[in-house]
This record gives C-alpha cells, structure tokens and sequence, in this order.
C-alpha cells in the first residue's frame, strides 16, 4: 500500500490540535494496516503540506515505522497531478503534453488520405480521452489561460480533421449533468441528498 497523506496547515488557535488529529489518523491507519495484513511501503509514501499561511513554518516529517515520510510538492495520484497549492496548472500541463503528442498521428492518417469518420472515432480515443480524463474533478477550477490551451488542441484536431468537434467546455457540461443524474437515480450515494429535483409547476 503507497497511500498519499495530506496535511492541512490552518491558520488558527487549534492549528496545534489539529496537527496532533491528522498525526492520530496516521498512526491509526498504520495500525489498520497491520491488523488486515497488508504493507505500508513507507518509501513510496508522499506527504504533501498544504499550507496558506503567510509566514510559513517548517514541517516536522511524519515517522512510519521509525522511517520518516518524504514530503513533496506535487505528486501524481490516480492519474492526476495535485499540487501543494491546489491549482491544476501542472495537471493541465500534463494533460497538454500528451494530447499534443497523438496529434502528430493525425497529420499521417490524414497523408494516408482516411475519411473523416474514421478521423474522428480515433480522436474521441485517442485525443478527447485525455482532455476528459477525470474532468469533472479538475476542469471546474482550471484558470482561464489552461482552458484556452486545451481549446486550441481541440481546434487543431478540427483543422486536421475537417469536422466540428466538442469543445471541451460541452465535455466538462456534458460529464457534469451525466454524473448528477447518476447521483439522483442511486440513493446510496453520499451526494444523493445534496441533489433536489425541481417540482413542475
């Protein structure tokens, strides 16, 4: 087991308590771990420190089984990038990154002259798979300028393929309405009361 363990560094009298709460959790699922038999890899354990305070402190790294727990400032999790200063810029970096680079197979397809069906059902796989990769979690808080840049690999997929395709705003609207109407339709879900369906006049 790698966990991620994340501390919260609040700017308040309990500041001290509530480190001493998140160190108590830790030691708990330490202890959980060892009673269901299951290994806690403490050199692939991260801690990340968020932390909005002005004046920053040093903080302690925590200690595992007498090995202490590497803190850092970004980390990949579950296919995401998360940073310790909770934007999506490196996330959205990233996700540039690859997309960028599955359009280079665009330009050949399109040498070997394949129809635009074919063009787009290889995107949707290829290309929009990336740029909705868990979108609903990340895109909501996504600055103007990472929206933009992921809009222009959308637009460069239109040219090579000669079709409209979905913006990536529609993607994120479209995942959203999808996953609040699975929300309301299972009462089982945590967020199943957060939801109010509107009464028809």
């Amino acid at each position: 087991v790698s966990p991620l363990l994340c501390c919260p560094c609040l700017s308040s009298p309990l500041l001290l308590t509530e480190r001493s709460a998140y160190r108590e959790e830790v030691r708990e699922l330490v202890s959980w771990c060892k009673v269901n038999n299951l290994y806690l890899n403490v050199d692939k354990t991260k801690e990340m420190v968020v932390d909005f305070r002005r004046a920053r402190r040093d903080h302690s790294p925590l200690a595992i089984n007498s090995s202490s727990v590497e803190i850092v400032k970004n980390i990949k999790f579950l296919g995401l990038h998360l940073a310790e200063n909770l934007t999506w810029t490196l996330n959205t970096s990233s996700i540039t990154k690859r997309a960028q680079q599955r359009l280079y197979f665009y330009w050949k397809l399109r040498e070997a002259h394949l129809p635009s069906p074919i063009l787009t059902t290889f995107y949707k796989g290829t290309v929009e798979s990336i740029l909705s990769s868990c979108i609903i979690t990340w895109f909501g808080n996504c600055t103007a300028f990472d929206r933009k840049t992921l809009q222009t690999i959308v637009r460069t997929a239109e040219k090579i393929i000669g079709v409209s395709l979905p913006s990536i705003m529609n993607i994120y609207i479209t995942r959203c309405i999808r996953k609040a109407a699975n929300i309301v339709k299972d009462p089982t879900h945590p967020s199943h009361e957060l939801f109010t369906l509107l009464q028809h006049p």
